[in-house]
């Protein structure tokens, strides 16, 4: 395979040696550099990072669109094209193909690539449900794209044309549930921040939704702007969970499909409803505005309208972005 000079790969860490060799490999054959920027892993996350050849740089977490663009704040300027990754995921040898085959020949005015990514969970292919594959806009220009600024669930705003290439990414965790669980919980608090946003305008944000980018997740992000979270607090969690679960055939999936589409599709989301009840209960009691409460409650700060996760939302979720 044909190394490209114009691809740099970023990758954020904290806590990754299962996963993070499995990732560099995977684009091994297409990167010229790697970055892995770390937010206080304890493992041996960055001393494998710099045995497989990347450069790994230190930050401090905020939240993952800030880490993100400090990031893309640090490459060189030679850098031509970027290829978001989590650490537990990897590019399948087919994507991996495509981007050596096609990126140098895309025009001028591409500048992004939609990609398919898919869910493994407890060691099972996701196939149903209607949710996977995903098509993100995961590979972009330098400079031609930045993460939103959003607390959950953030994407990649681009300006220019997008194509798209129709290899894989494999999003592969293995770690245990106990910790999916916990990472999801600490997620679920991310997410009240946005809904609670969305609503109250405590805070600049950016949205795909808005943009007439040719993207499934800007699609997917009106309808949960613009219909879900319209929808009846608590109601809604289990009317998506009915339509994933037996509309679009996610018993199909087996027994850790089961697994991943009650958790995924009905306990996080109504886990988010509850958080955010709670919230409001809070600012209704003690007459305090969303930003308080958010801090007080989920132990989230909201400081010069930029979020900030204090240490008890931070410790499972540092280097990881959703797309979910």
């Amino acid at each position: 395979m044909t190394l490209s000079p114009t691809l740099t790969v970023i990758i954020l860490t904290r806590d990754e040696e299962q996963h993070i060799e499995r990732a560099l490999a995977s684009v091994s054959g297409i990167a010229l550099r790697c970055y892995v920027i770390d937010s206080g892993s304890t493992d041996r996350t960055r001393e494998l990072a710099h045995a497989a050849g990347a450069t790994v740089l230190e930050n401090p977490w905020v939240n993952y669109a800030t880490q993100f663009n400090w990031a893309l704040d640090q490459l060189p300027t030679d850098t031509d094209w970027v290829l978001r990754l989590d650490a537990d995921e990897y590019v399948t040898p087919e994507l991996a193909a495509e981007i050596s085959a096609k990126l140098e020949d895309l025009p001028a005015s591409v500048a992004a690539v939609n990609v398919s990514r898919r869910m493994h969970f407890l060691g099972r292919r996701i196939e149903w449900g209607g949710i996977f594959p995903i098509r993100v806009a995961r590979l972009f220009r330098y400079r031609r794209g930045r993460c939103e600024n959003r607390w959950m669930d953030e994407h990649i705003i681009f300006q220019g044309d997008a194509a798209d290439f129709w290899g894989e990414l494999i999003d592969d965790n293995r770690n245990s549930l106990t910790w999916w669980t916990q990472k999801h919980n600490s997620y679920a608090s991310r997410e009240v921040v946005d809904l609670m946003n969305l609503e109250e305008r405590f805070m600049p944000s950016d949205t795909v939704a808005d943009l007439g980018q040719r993207q499934q997740a800007g699609l997917k992000r009106w309808v949960k702007e613009h219909l879900y979270a319209r929808a009846p607090v608590g109601i809604r969690a289990l009317i998506y969970f009915v339509y994933r679960y037996f509309v679009r055939l996610g018993f199909l999936d087996g027994r850790e499909g089961t697994a991943f589409h009650f958790l995924q599709g009905f306990w996080y989301r109504y886990l988010v409803d509850a958080k955010m009840i709670e919230v409001r209960k809070y600012m209704a009691e003690n007459s305090v505005d969303a930003p308080t409460a958010l801090e007080r409650v989920l132990g989230i700060q909201l400081t010069d309208r930029i979020a900030s996760p204090t240490d008890r939302v931070d410790s499972v979720t540092a280097g990881k972005g959703s797309d979910r």
